[in-house]
């Protein structure tokens, strides 16, 4: 199907990036960024325009060439896989960032896929997602006919439960992407980071102190001015 689709001469989502993406590429640590279902490369490419490593996955071939020939057009190098994301190893702790736009994939692929984006994120890494919300359906402005390919506010919480959100909202706006994409739409956005540390505060019984124990390290990072980096939380003094 992908194949056929983009068996054109246009770019049937435009050139340019999405603009979820150009407001907030910069939060992503430079180095290592996979794009996935990323078709015909407007994201990667903008990307790797901005000094990023990229590889893109798909499984079209046909919307790699076309975007590697985008990458030639502006000077850039991308690293283009074609594999089915059912299939595709992400790696564990390979990537400064990972960004999904409008990767919509049956319900079980997505929460395994969404578990391994957790996984393959290094400490510190950035996962940025937009993609279209069920009531899309009401507007027919683009994306999957079915809400069962949709995504939530609700199922990201659980999906990437191994993640912090620094943003996550369902809104209504303008999404002119192409010809595909064109008009008002539904949708929800996440900005997620893979915490530096993972911790949890317990509580000594009988006492009023409270300690933050670190339940796994992110490998000797430390910042004198976060009170997470700090053994202890201090007593309040009222």
């Amino acid at each position: 199907m992908w194949n056929e689709r983009y068996n054109t001469q246009d770019y049937i989502y435009g050139e340019e990036p999405n603009t979820f993406l150009a407001a907030n590429f910069q939060i992503i640590p430079k180095g290592k960024v996979l794009c996935l279902a990323e078709g015909e490369g407007r994201n990667a490419v903008f990307l790797a325009r901005q000094g990023y490593e990229v590889t893109a996955v798909d499984q079209s071939d046909v919307g790699l060439e076309k975007a590697k020939r985008l990458a030639t057009k502006h000077g850039v190098h991308i690293h283009c896989i074609h594999a089915d994301l059912e299939h595709f190893d992400l790696g564990t702790n390979q990537w400064d960032g990972i960004v999904s736009f409008f990767c919509h994939v049956p319900r079980q692929l997505r929460e395994s896929l969404h578990r391994n984006v957790t996984k393959a994120l290094k400490r510190g890494g950035i996962f940025l997602l937009e993609a279209y919300t069920a009531k899309q359906l009401d507007y027919g402005t683009g994306g999957p006919p079915v809400a069962e390919l949709m995504m939530s506010k609700a199922a990201l919480e659980q999906e990437l439960a191994g993640l912090q959100f620094d943003y996550l909202e369902e809104l209504e706006r303008d999404v002119i992407e192409g010809s595909h994409h064109t008009g008002r739409g539904a949708v929800v956005q996440a900005i997620a980071v893979n915490p530096l540390r993972r911790y949890q505060v317990s509580s000594n019984r009988g006492s009023a102190t409270h300690k933050l124990r670190y339940v796994e390290s992110g490998g000797g990072e430390r910042d004198a001015n976060c009170t997470l980096c700090k053994p202890a939380i201090a007593p309040r003094e009222d």
